[in-house]
């Protein structure tokens, strides 16, 4: 009886699911949300069968803005193919009116494909998220369930490049992932448990919770941190005055972090640790050097070149659109040297990343761009290009093609 007792303790443990909450199913659909829509009708189902067809075409309209910087619109007929689901934020309906805020799923493919930018589609690596929550002077992740980690199970990954691997908390996860390996610097047992999982490195979003008396307001300090070594890109605090009003500011706190995660990432801060890759058989794992507490952070490196002479480095640049993408990738493509110029990190209507190969210095490199009509400077770990003011783009079939080495 003792013994049977003690097993139903045992198995109630491993199979409690107090600690853990599935993330929503991410299709990687286009979202638009915070759709206002105030229709009457002749009855509440009319009135809110034409609400949702408003929200159709005002969120189309949002989301070619969005992408293209033009406004859109489309037929009824062909947004039924394009919406994927709608999402009811807040929602009052009436015998004869219909008042709601909502969001609209689109179709990636379809959609992409309308606005001209399907081809153009750009992931991070897989990334491990580490919720890690502060409160009452206890660091928790997965050990139970937490607002911080359900807040990350609510947010929806469509709209985002970042490629999120979100963990349930059940199973092992618990064990694996907790506030003390946040805290841990070495890169053998962080492996480990990325192969598990399956991402390339992990990112460490933080908010530290503090209540000025129950059901008072709360203060929350979000830090978004990413890597083994914890480096953080943002911090900044929120405050709401009740307690019932903590899941819309943690929704808030999600929301900022991931941008934060988006602009690290286009502008190539956001790099994978090499040490976290698991080297092929007979090869010795890449060492890594450990910042001393306190020490400063020096970036990136501008360009690395290897004993052939060949120099892979980043380059920022401005993309307004789809033609703007296609010609800056063209012309430098054209410069002699230039073995590969392929866009990393796009964002169509900022600053989009280009990874290049080139056979020289980054010197000669910065003078062919200057030659071209570039305006050429260095910040931020990577070279920013510009079109001069008054120079038009360089017809890139004019350019000689760059040499095809071996």
């Amino acid at each position: 009886m003792a013994l049977l007792a003690t097993g139903g303790t045992v198995i109630a443990q491993i199979e409690d699911s107090g600690r853990g909450v599935a993330p929503i199913a991410s299709s990687g659909s286009f979202e638009v949300s915070g759709v206002s829509v105030d229709v009457a009708g002749p009855n509440a189902e009319a009135a809110r069968t034409a609400g949702w067809r408003l929200a159709q075409r005002k969120g189309w309209d949002m989301l070619s803005r969005r992408l293209t910087g033009r406004p859109g619109s489309l037929p009824d007929s062909a947004l039924d193919s394009l919406v994927s689901g709608i999402v009811i934020e807040n929602e009052q309906i009436g015998p004869n009116r219909y008042v709601a805020k909502l969001g609209v799923l689109f179709n990636r493919g379809r959609a992409g494909s309308i606005l001209g930018v399907a081809g153009e589609t750009l992931r991070s690596p897989a990334l491990l998220v580490v919720p890690l929550q502060e409160s009452g002077g206890a660091a928790t992740v997965f050990e139970r369930a937490t607002p911080w980690q359900e807040a990350w199970a609510r947010f929806r990954t469509g709209n985002s490049v970042i490629d999120y691997v979100r963990l349930t908390g059940t199973g092992p996860d618990a064990l694996l992932v907790n506030g003390g390996q946040v805290s841990r610097r070495g890169r053998g047992w962080w492996r480990t448990i990325l192969d598990q999982y399956g991402a390339a490195d992990v990112l460490i979003p933080q908010v530290k919770l503090r209540r000025q008396w129950p059901g008072g307001p709360v203060i929350a300090d979000f830090s978004a941190g990413y890597g083994p070594d914890h480096h953080v890109l943002t911090r900044f605090t929120l405050r709401v005055e009740r307690t019932d009003a903590l899941p819309a500011l943690l929704d808030e706190g999600v929301r900022r972090i991931d941008a934060a995660y988006q602009q690290a990432l286009r502008q190539g801060a956001l790099r994978t640790d090499a040490a976290l890759s698991a080297p092929p058989p007979g090869q010795p794992l890449p060492t890594v050097n450990v910042p001393a507490p306190g020490a400063a952070d020096l970036g990136p490196e501008v360009a690395t070149t290897t004993p052939e002479g060949r120099t892979t480095l980043s380059i920022q640049f401005d993309t307004p659109g789809v033609a703007a993408l296609a010609s800056s990738e063209a012309s430098v493509r054209a410069i002699a040297g230039v073995r590969s110029a392929v866009t990393t990190s796009l964002a169509l209507g900022g600053v989009s990343v280009m990874r290049v190969v080139f056979d020289g210095d980054p010197a000669v490199l910065s003078a062919a761009l200057q030659a071209r009509g570039w305006q050429v400077t260095q910040g931020g770990g990577v070279l920013r290009i510009r079109r001069a003011a008054g120079t038009p783009s360089p017809n890139p079939s004019a350019a000689p093609a760059a040499p095809t080495g071996g």
